[in-house]
């Protein structure tokens, strides 16, 4: 009998120092359960699209290391809706570049729980293709979080490893200038412009990702337009005439060129669609029109897949 406990015994201890190992560090040899952005996605059935999709992108690595990262995670019928709007058989039909850029397009760098996310825009890991310029995202955080006007995230804070996941509810396209225009309301009364008459193609053009893309517009913000109705004594914007609604909207847009702000030089002549001006740099970056109106460029930088946008406080107005 006391044979049979001393065994028992020495079992018991046995187990003990086996448990006790297995809790120490990687210097014994200790395997630990990591749990990277990658691990949340391979081992979610939901999202096996997105995981088809990194490794068809090669892109599984990037979320596997130890970089941190803020990834909005669309799901598996996420993913058939986007292949259906874009008329793809399948997954394997998406063009690789486009396919990565795509990916890259739900991706910010570092960690962003849902209390740290606030309306404005953040840059994704995707580039415009003329410039390399990382991608904007719009935030808004008004009621829930939506990005870019239409996505939204229905379940937040999945921690990470190596950062955190949103899941969302579509597929993030490559966002366009006429999608930050839209889904910004500081830009509502620029967009009743842009749309006005029947016979703007504005929205149409502004759209494309061929020429003439890239483009560089200088969007006037809300009040902007505002103050140019005051400007010119009228009530709204219907008693612009058409012509000069036209003309005024073609001066506000540079076609051919993603002009990011830092190859903006003092004296630079602006040539656009319709009226040229002139860029100040001296004491912060304004322009002057060809009527000797200034006015203040208030952020820079604003980058769509087709083209970039720089927010101006005052409307900039052709030869009147």
């Amino acid at each position: 009998m006391k044979k049979k406990t001393t065994s028992i015994l020495m079992a018991f201890i046995i187990a003990v120092f086996t448990l006790t190992s297995c809790s120490n560090d990687d210097d014994n040899n200790v395997v630990v359960q990591s749990n990277t952005i990658a691990d949340i996605v391979v081992n979610s059935p939901n999202y096996s699209s997105l995981l088809a999709a990194l490794e068809r992108t090669d892109l599984t690595a990037v979320l596997d290391g130890s970089t941190e990262y803020t990834v909005f995670a669309p799901d598996n019928d996420a993913f058939d809706a986007f292949l259906q709007a874009n008329g793809f058989a399948s997954l394997e039909a998406v063009p690789t570049d486009v396919l990565t850029q795509v990916l890259l397009n739900h991706v910010v760098a570092g960690t962003n729980t849902a209390s740290n996310l606030s309306t404005g825009y953040v840059k994704t890991l995707a580039e415009e293709s003329t410039t390399g310029n990382n991608l904007d995202l719009y935030i808004n955080t008004s009621t829930g979080v939506v990005l870019n006007g239409d996505v939204n995230v229905v379940t937040a804070d999945i921690t990470a490893d190596n950062g955190v996941v949103h899941a969302v509810n579509k597929v993030i396209g490559l966002p366009t200038v006429v999608t930050f225009a839209t889904a910004d309301s500081t830009f509502g009364i620029l967009v009743q412009a842009l749309t006005r008459e029947s016979s703007f193609t504005y929205v149409e053009t502004l759209s494309l990702t061929t020429s003439p893309a890239p483009f560089t517009v200088f969007a006037p913000t809300d009040q902007a337009f505002v103050d140019l109705l005051t400007e010119l004594e009228v009530s709204s914007l219907a008693d612009i005439d058409a012509a000069t609604l036209e003309a005024t909207l073609n001066t506000h847009v540079v076609a051919g060129a993603n002009v990011l702000s830092s190859t903006l030089s003092d004296g630079m002549m602006v040539n656009t669609l319709g009226d040229n001006f002139t860029i100040n740099t001296e004491g912060g970056a304004s322009f002057t029109d060809q009527n000797g109106r200034t006015g203040d460029i208030i952020v820079t930088d604003v980058q769509a897949a087709n083209g970039v946008i720089h927010v101006v406080s005052r409307v900039i107005l052709p030869s009147l």
